[in-house]
């Protein structure tokens, strides 16, 4: 079937009707997946050469057991070049059945000839091949999240080594705490990146081939000749590299659960690393900058933390795809009506976001530039307050708990009002006279287990 052509645009520049394939999402509101190889994995293409895979799998496994003619997997095998076959059309055609699998036997078996013909689709269900099909995108996109989270791995364990001893104001609640290091803060964003990357291995590996037939029972593959139907689910599984199921998961969606949550905790994951550079990247912070910032339309002097930027937002909306998922497990019966159909967008989106996130990511870590000088100085935005917690503890065994807190919060008053070094105001008290005090309000020197910890973390692989 021909692509429906474009139509003259109307009033204003308006699409007057269907528009065929210049409404083709070409990713022009997507920056963050635009071009990522996630993008290409889970585009149209990539999903008719998942069907196709499917449907030939099925053919061959049935052939490996004796149930077709070895001759009619190799032809329906040389029949499915996804390039014969028009993916725009069959996505048209797809809305007479609800879903793309119909049109594509039709035009599988009719690429097949009529003597293989009736081993095309043989016993299974447009869910089978669906399910099948989704299972083996989403292990090819994981397999590139999986290589770029390793590559933001390498680029994050390298900044916590080169930074175990950058001392930095550490911030709880958006203000100056206790000091801590640039290292730790790397480390701490790596861990994330490895409780991903080993939840997405684990997705990866369990996904599932689908094979149940009509309603879950593999009947009609009994009425071909199947005396074993799980020998005939475990070669399918074998021919494309998934796992075999105990059980037809038509309406069990464990696997597509798992792969929801994998992905949500992986794009929150970089979402962290993400928002810290955002902040630390502020103009009046400038703690940290990305390697190649991106430009303003408006203001030339500009820098904009553009990676961290996109993986801000594919954090924020990988939840809400992740629930649509979550909420399609409520599936009635033995196949449902709705709750599978919802899924096949959210979770390619979220495939497509996560993958670009990761890219993004890799991208983030590999140029990211820290400015030590920076966060040095600013260790002494608050005059030697952001050591108080240590004073406390210090000066409580000599003055006594009470005076030490009156003798604090005294001297801290005037050095946040008056300007004046912690250092100072504390050298005019005589019961403190005998204490090497600029040692005590050296923030340098409070940084407590962070080294020992970055080293912990970095033991990890």
């Amino acid at each position: 079937m021909t692509a429906v052509e474009p139509e003259e645009p109307g009033e204003r520049g308006r699409p007057v009707g269907p528009v065929g394939s210049a409404c083709l999402d070409v990713g022009l509101l997507a920056p963050g997946r635009v071009g990522s190889a996630a993008e290409v994995a889970t585009g149209d293409a990539a999903f008719l050469r998942a069907l196709l895979d499917a449907e030939t799998a099925l053919t061959r496994a049935q052939a490996s057991l004796g149930l077709a003619p070895a001759a009619a997997g190799d032809a329906v095998t040389a029949a499915a070049d996804a390039a014969r076959f028009d993916v725009h059309a069959l996505a048209l055609r797809a809305r007479a059945g609800g879903n793309p699998v119909i049109p594509l036997v039709a035009d599988l078996g009719a690429a097949v000839g009529d003597e293989h013909s009736p081993y095309v689709h043989r016993g299974a269900t447009s869910q089978d091949i669906m399910d099948t099909a989704a299972m083996l995108v989403a292990v090819r996109t994981l397999d590139v999240v999986l290589a770029d989270l390793d590559r933001t791995e390498r680029a994050l364990a390298r900044l916590a080594r080169d930074h175990r001893d950058t001392v930095m104001p550490g911030r709880t609640l958006t203000q100056h705490a206790v000091p801590t290091t640039f290292g730790l803060k790397a480390a701490g964003w790596r861990s994330l990146v490895l409780d991903a990357r080993d939840r997405v291995r684990l997705v990866r590996d369990g996904l599932p081939v689908q094979l149940g037939g009509a309603a879950g029972t593999l009947a009609a593959f009994g009425v071909y000749g199947a005396s074993d139907t799980g020998a005939l689910v475990e070669a399918y599984a074998r021919e494309l590299g998934l796992f075999a199921p105990v059980l037809p998961w038509h309406t069990l969606r464990t696997p597509v659960a798992d792969l929801a949550g994998a992905l949500a905790f992986t794009a929150g994951a970089l979402g962290k690393t993400a928002v810290d550079v955002l902040t630390l990247s502020r103009t009046e912070i400038r703690e940290l900058s990305e390697g190649t910032g991106g430009g303003s339309s408006a203001m030339p002097h500009k820098a904009n933390p553009v990676r961290a930027t996109l993986i801000a937002a594919a954090a924020r909306r990988a939840p809400q795809l992740a629930a649509t998922l979550y909420g399609a497990m409520a599936a009635e019966d033995e196949r449902p009506a709705g709750a599978w159909h919802a899924e096949w967008e959210p979770l390619r989106d979220l495939l497509r976001l996560v993958g670009g996130a990761a890219r993004d990511a890799a991208e983030l870590t590999e140029g990211l530039q820290v400015h030590a000088d920076t966060m040095r100085a600013h260790l002494d935005l608050t005059h030697g307050l952001i050591v108080s917690e240590r004073l406390s503890a210090e000066l409580a065994p000599v003055l006594g708990r009470g005076r030490a807190k009156e003798v604090l919060t005294r001297v801290a008053r005037r050095a946040g009002v008056e300007g004046l070094p912690l250092v100072e105001l504390l050298s005019a008290e005589p019961e403190l006279k005998d204490l090497d005090l600029v040692a005590l309000t050296d923030p340098t020197q409070y940084t407590g287990s962070a080294g020992a910890l970055t080293d912990r973390a970095l033991e990890r692989r």
